[in-house]
């Protein structure tokens, strides 16, 4: 992680201390899902997010702007209601409103496929890993601590150079490093679950090590995994911005939101609106992914309850 949060640890020191455990007499997921609705602050950011990811992923098609052609007649055209380009445009005549919707899809792209990396490769390790126990816990918590000293930015920056910069590398780059602290996650929460009576009653019935991890341990971790994955996505939205500010994330023809404060950055005091729009998407995006993260974060914590 880059921004470790007291939040964050809270929940790491919950689950290794096996600590969700869903109520008697109903699901996890409705409890959950009732403890969110009564969270004002979730609930809000889940309307903010969702016309966020509608206007990134429609409002393009209502734009009569491409977010690649420049309009000849407007270069450097400030926002206005009459030309038809309501952010503005850049210094190449590109409508601003038209590559802002498009560089939030982008940095949505990335925050969603690089999350599901490390979901599928955190979820994974840590379950064999709390599962099988012993030596072989020890030598692959070992591994994931030699990894935790690595610097993660320099890391990916280094793979970006190796192996050229392009969209898929960027999912895998970030995606392969952020899995480390799901497994933890997942390896606390497997050690209490393998302690259980119906793994042991699995086990009695000669069932396979990884066939228990994927019938009995994984669906049963749901709950952590989610919140740690809501709360993964704008670190990573975090991150790429980072990268693409420093030149290493998104190029052209495509963009993001980082690519484009980054642009902004540098004619701010001639052309304001380049940085401001994007900026204020970005923050929108962030707050309302933080605040469901921390919601779902509230709805499973079982000191809550």
């Amino acid at each position: 992680m880059i921004f470790p949060s007291p939040r964050r640890a809270a929940l790491v020191d919950a689950v290794e201390a096996g600590e969700f455990a869903s109520p008697k007499g109903r699901s996890l997921t409705q409890d959950a899902i009732a403890r969110l609705l009564r969270n004002k602050a979730a609930v809000v950011s889940l309307f903010v997010l969702a016309a966020l990811v509608i206007a990134a992923f429609l409002g393009p098609f209502f734009i009569p702007f491409n977010y690649e052609d420049p309009d000849w007649a407007a270069f450097r055209a400030p926002p206005s209601l009459e030309s038809g380009h309501w952010f503005g445009t850049d210094q190449n005549g590109r409508d601003l409103l038209a590559r802002t919707l498009y560089g939030t899809r982008v940095s949505l792209a990335v925050a969603v496929v690089a999350t599901l990396v490390s979901v599928v490769i955190g979820v994974t390790y840590g379950a064999v890993s709390g599962y099988l126990g012993g030596r072989v816990d020890q030598a692959m918590m070992r591994f994931v601590d030699i990894m935790y000293a690595l610097p993660y930015i320099l890391f990916v920056i280094l793979l970006m150079v190796i192996f050229g910069r392009n969209v898929i590398l960027l999912f895998a780059a970030i995606g392969a490093i952020e899995w480390l602290t799901m497994a933890r996650i997942v390896r606390g929460q497997t050690l209490s679950l393998k302690e259980r009576e119906f793994i042991e009653a699995a086990r009695a019935a000669g069932q396979k090590p990884f066939t228990i991890i994927r019938r009995h341990i994984v669906p049963n971790l749901v709950g952590p995994v989610v919140i740690y994955a809501a709360l993964t996505v704008p670190e990573i939205i975090v991150t790429e911005s980072f990268l693409s500010y420093l030149g290493f994330g998104v190029q052209e023809p495509l963009t993001s939101l980082g690519t484009l404060i980054a642009e902004g950055t540098d004619v701010f005091e001639v052309m304001p609106w380049l940085l401001g729009f994007p900026a204020l998407f970005l923050v929108a995006l962030l707050m309302s992914l933080l605040f469901i993260g921390d919601g779902l974060r509230d709805a499973f914590d079982p000191r809550d309850r």
